[in-house]
């Protein structure tokens, strides 16, 4: 404050001095009077923009202290990967870090595909087929496609069916294929959250229909787990005895379980656990938004955060989209399209998947309600909505925005309550779009993926088609 005072005072002398100057002197001084003037109005400015920012993120700090119920930031935090402590996680299947590398790999592994349709299936597919890195761990298409697959492209939006397929032989799903991420906050799986025997599945054992995959509820897993394992028979794949004791694998199953013999260790169950434990650490935790939550508030950028100032208030996302996955553990009904249109295969209008939870429960009150879904990484892959018929963020946005349902098949009094317009301004919207876009965006998410597998092969598949697009050999 004295410096700033004393050169207003040199400012003052100068003027009444001015005639008595030489004009060399004259000028210097004027030059140097006029670069401190912008340095001060630099400072003052800097300082304004500062209180700007500051200001932006008290709103949005005193938003998510009323939105976490009184929890505080930390009830958004998605804990590190490694943090077992802190992850949610089924008590018949305790992580650790041998069974999560073990998983790792498995997910991964192409070798797994031993029971294909047809011949030339064989070792050519994975998990990671239509969950991996390169789409947020989504399929990268509008459906993804397991065995019966050619290529890739650069991100999974290259597969097609393989030309020696039937196209009703090749592997697909009549939805579209969720994404594998922030799983563990999902105690029932899928879009009808059909898989697990807790939860919202307690009193559901009458639609465990046995000799299809939801009987694996029965065994008492979570979601996860019971995905897992079904899903393993489901997608014709399985543990051989050979395979795994002549590579790597044995060790790794050894130290996964070292408390089994050979013939309980490699089993489709354990595969399953150790695939479901890897899973769980699918966290988009380095996220900007995560970021900031962790104190470092340039993480974001302001228009970003004027987007989660929207989402956690006027948008209203938050009654649906909440805690660290930023999802519930519900479903509702929005009149969203099912799955369909150009290079979709195996589905159908009268598919039970359309009916979403009512499909399982067997409810008319649950029919065309979906499963909310975590909201990470969206941008990676450019189909949302169970159907995967909205091709941006921005464009799902608009559609909740406006809240005019586009499914015919929908009666209007399934809709959720929830469902009314929102009344945001093209602004808001906008960054409402950043935030989810690009704040809720994890970069680096080719950490999860093994430098290479046990069996040598290509991941996530490992055909021709898919060799040649990844330079895989």
């Amino acid at each position: 404050m004295h410096h700033r005072q004393n050169q207003i005072d040199d400012w003052y002398i100068f003027c009444h001095l001015y005639d008595s100057i030489p004009t060399h002197i004259r000028m210097k001084r004027i030059f140097q009077l006029f670069v401190v003037a912008l340095s001060l109005a630099l400072l003052v400015a800097c300082q304004k923009d500062d209180q700007s920012q500051g200001q932006i993120d008290r709103t949005l700090s005193d938003l998510l202290e009323q939105r976490s119920g009184g929890d505080g930031l930390s009830y958004f935090m998605l804990p590190a990967s490694d943090d077992f402590g802190r992850i949610p996680q089924d008590p018949n299947n305790a992580l650790s870090a041998a069974k999560v590398e073990l998983g790792k790999h498995l997910y991964h592994e192409t070798g797994l595909a031993i029971h294909p349709k047809y011949p030339e299936g064989l070792g050519t597919y994975s998990c990671a087929s239509c969950h991996h890195a390169r789409a947020g761990f989504q399929a990268g298409r509008q459906q993804g496609i397991g065995d019966g697959g050619f290529g890739f492209g650069s991100g999974g939006e290259g597969r097609q069916p393989n030309a020696l397929y039937f196209l009703d032989s090749i592997d697909v799903q009549p939805i579209r294929t969720p994404s594998a991420m922030n799983g563990a906050y999902q105690p029932n799986q899928l879009w009808n959250g059909q898989f697990g025997a807790t939860h919202l599945n307690e009193g559901t054992q009458s639609n465990w229909t046995v000799g299809t995959p939801k009987a694996v509820n029965e065994l008492g897993y979570h979601g996860l787990e019971t995905q897992a394992v079904a899903g393993l028979t489901v997608h014709r794949m399985g543990i051989d005895y050979d395979f795994c004791n002549n590579t790597s694998y044995k060790q790794y199953f050894e130290k996964a379980y070292p408390n089994l013999t050979d013939d309980d260790r490699y089993t489709v169950e354990n595969a399953g656990l150790a695939i479901a434990a890897f899973e769980r650490t699918l966290m988009a935790n380095r996220a900007p938004f995560q970021q900031w939550l962790r104190g470092n508030k340039n993480a974001m950028f302001d228009a970003e955060k004027k987007g989660a100032i929207v989402f956690f208030g006027k948008g209203k996302c938050y009654e649906c989209h909440t805690g660290p996955a930023l999802n519930v553990m519900d479903f509702y009904a929005l009149g969203m399209p099912d799955l369909n249109g150009a290079g979709v295969y195996g589905t159908s209008p009268d598919k039970t998947e359309n009916l979403g939870r009512g499909g399982f429960t067997g409810n008319a009150a649950d029919n065309y309600k979906f499963k909310v879904p975590q909201l990470y990484n969206l941008k990676d892959s450019p189909f949302l909505g169970h159907g995967g018929t909205f091709t941006s963020v921005r464009e799902i946005i608009e559609y909740k925005n406006a809240a005019q349902s586009i499914n015919s098949a929908v009666p209007a009094s399934q809709l959720a309550p929830e469902f009314t317009p929102l009344g945001l301004t093209d602004e808001e919207i906008s960054n409402l779009t950043l935030f989810v876009e690009s704040a809720l965006y994890d970069a680096e998410l080719y950490r999860y993926e093994p430098s290479s597998l046990p069996s040598g092969f290509c991941f996530p598949n490992n055909d021709l088609g898919t060799k040649n697009d990844l330079g895989c050999q």
